[in-house]
């Protein structure tokens, strides 16, 4: 069965949802003899697999695809955007060999990253997953009923005969019966282990059933007993002894996690004490609770850090013990621009401001400026700090391949562990709504207010205002060619085709030059010479001169060439400067119409009807609202009489 949300169904009548959501809960319990449960594990053998197993196989469960040579897993799609490379890390470096019971099981994973870098939110995933999956047959989870650590049924089986239990189900046994369990063996069931009786448990943080969060408070007052359990004393009197589990709460977060996952917040703030349970529980198995024996738990600790507490934390002499026992996977700032604009728009859409209008291309400019902030500059000739935005992006740049793109990523390895959080973008663009008071904004509003947020922010130095300034500067020169593009397109009603229509031209008397042919005039039928003319007025918006134009032009047939052994279509687009040429010379010859038509202060009936006509088209093509578009106009307007 597949657990559906309480959203499912075809009614708005939430009492019938009720009604349904409490039926799916119900088809979900399961309850039988360990010789039943013994009978399930026969038809479904994954019932018994590890914590690390479960994960896994929750994430691989969800699909993987191949994206520019890695695997992409979808299970992070809707919320992590940017971060592909560190989660393919994170799950085939450690997810996927602690599935097989390689010995990376037997580390902490600890995620270090920046503020705001998506370490939380990958938690929160993991946890929410597992609520979620443990809902499914794959995930399902059979625990010993009235166990407080919900342990695994198996450990009921005596050591002497695992072997047998091996050859017979194929499946391995680790841990041992807990000391509740083994009493309550002997005294509720006369050592009859095949009636003992088991539950399907269904994971939940809230009713602390296989997933647990621990948080440090003042040293001076954190409980070990908030991590492992604490003795009941008001029974003691009734069972004896400090040392009956029956007289000791096993309500510990490692009590309760067992069988799942445990988040470990501000895990390198802990005292000592709390670490060596931790390392003793990922490297044994198990940890020491009160007077017992040593207690097996099988549980995912995954913690995280940012990099300055890390660098502090190894420098420490006293730890080195903790540092072969940790799995660190770095989880820098997304560099890639799309990516950052889909964070802001998942970000807008959790918040309040769900209902305000951001015109067109107005994260993407907040965007430019956050992965501007967080990236190197490289010492590679020709590669300035726009241009590897671009390649990072997936963007075709003249000059460059996917292997020089490689090659950017592999020069600092701490690329993106600093620079602006995107927690710092969104509270800007939240103060330029509340400060323009109307429900739409633009890019020009955005990048104003994040420069005017600079003064506000206690971590942004004297020195990091002027490097920020300068980012601001360069994604409002961006913001200018976008705006301008944008206009050009909706005055060319049919853009697409128009650039098409000025490449087929500029191809076919480029190819008739390179191969000294003649053209046929298509209204003659005469033989002519290839247009000069027209190849020119193309060239010299990118400033081609008059020596460099026949290297250029054979270059685009052997770009062409290039494609069509790919079976590749080759368009305007293909090829960087040739775009960039179509684009201008589309622009050039309407420069003057546009100018005209949006700086006009009485424009008379003609250029009114084109005002209104190109503001409809923004509006119904492009996504902007009478105001944004309105707004979009004027200031193009102001750029060119500039």
């Amino acid at each position: 069965m597949t657990y559906h949300s309480l959203l499912g169904g075809d009614t708005l009548d939430i009492i019938n949802q009720l009604h349904n959501y409490r039926k799916e809960e119900n088809e979900l319990k399961w309850e039988g003899t360990f010789k039943e449960y013994l009978e399930l594990l026969k038809e479904r053998k994954e019932v018994a697999q590890t914590a690390h197993s479960r994960i896994y196989e929750m994430i691989a469960s969800a699909g993987v695809e191949k994206q520019n040579g890695r695997n992409v897993y979808k299970f992070f799609n809707e919320e992590m955007f940017g971060l592909e490379e560190s989660i393919e890390r994170l799950v085939e470096e450690y997810f996927h060999p602690a599935a097989k019971r390689l010995d990376v099981k037997k580390r902490v994973l600890l995620l270090m990253g920046p503020v705001s870098g998506g370490k939380s939110t990958i938690v929160t995933m993991l946890k929410r997953g597992l609520e979620q999956y443990s809902r499914t047959d794959e995930g399902a989870v059979y625990a010993i009923k009235g166990c407080p650590m919900h342990e695994d049924p198996l450990h009921l089986i005596p050591t002497p005969l695992r072997e047998s239990f091996y050859k017979e189900y194929g499946i391995r046994i680790e841990g041992s019966l807990s000391p509740l369990n083994s009493l309550r063996l002997e005294e509720e069931y006369e050592g009859r282990i095949e009636d003992v009786v088991v539950e399907r448990i269904l994971f939940s943080e809230d009713r602390r059933v296989g997933i647990g969060t621990f948080t440090p408070s003042d040293p001076k007052s954190q409980d070990i007993a908030d991590l492992t359990g604490s003795i009941d004393f008001s029974t003691i009197a009734e069972y004896g002894s400090e040392s009956d589990p029956r007289a000791y709460r096993f309500d510990g977060e490692l009590n309760k996690a067992n069988r799942g996952l445990m988040e470990f917040q501000e895990m390198l703030k802990l005292d000592e004490k709390f670490l060596w349970h931790l390392l003793s529980l990922t490297q044994e198995g198990n940890f020491k609770a009160g007077r017992f024996a040593l207690i097996s738990a099988d549980e995912l600790i995954v913690a995280h850090t940012n990099e300055t507490e890390y660098r502090s934390f190894i420098s420490n002499k006293k730890n080195e013990a903790l540092h072969s026992r940790l799995i660190v996977i770095p989880i820098p700032y997304n560099l890639k621009v799309s990516a950052e604009e889909k964070i802001y728009q998942k970000m807008i859409q959790e918040s309040d401001m769900a209902h305000v209008h951001i015109a067109p291309h107005a994260l993407r400019v907040a965007a430019i400026f956050s992965v501007l902030s967080r990236l190197k500059a490289s010492k590679k000739q020709g590669v300035d700090r726009l241009k590897k935005l671009r390649l990072y992006d997936g963007q075709s740049v003249e000059g460059f391949n996917d292997a020089d793109t490689e090659e950017l990523k592999n020069e600092f390895m701490d690329e993106g562990m600093d620079g602006v959080d995107p927690r710092y973008v969104i509270n800007r663009i939240s103060s330029a709504i509340i400060r323009k008071e109307v429900p739409s904004i633009n890019a020009l509003d955005v990048l104003r207010s994040l420069k005017d947020g600079f003064d506000q922010h206690a971590s942004i130095s004297a020195e990091d205002r002027d490097t920020y300034m300068n980012y601001i500067s360069m994604a409002r020169k961006e913001y200018d060619e976008i705006a301008k593009k944008e206009v050009q397109k909706a005055f060319v009603y049919s853009y697409e085709e128009s650039a098409k229509t000025l490449m087929d031209n500029y191809l076919d008397n480029v190819e008739a030059f390179c191969n000294k042919n003649k053209l046929r005039d298509p209204l003659t039928g005469e033989e002519v010479s290839p247009d000069e003319k027209l190849m020119r007025s193309l060239e010299e918006q990118i400033g081609i001169s008059e020596n460099a134009k026949k290297a250029f032009r054979e270059e685009i047939l052997i770009r062409i060439s290039a494609y069509a052994r790919k079976s590749q279509r080759f368009d305007y687009r293909s090829h960087d400067r040739l775009r960039e040429a179509i684009q201008k010379k589309l622009f050039a010859d309407l420069k003057d119409v546009v100018k005209i038509t949006t700086t006009s202060a009485t424009p008379d009936e003609t250029q009114l009807k084109k005002m209104n006509e190109v503001v409809a088209r923004l509006v119904d093509e492009h996504g902007y609202n009478s105001v944004s578009a309105n707004e979009l106009l004027r200031y193009v307007g102001s750029l060119l009489n500039r």
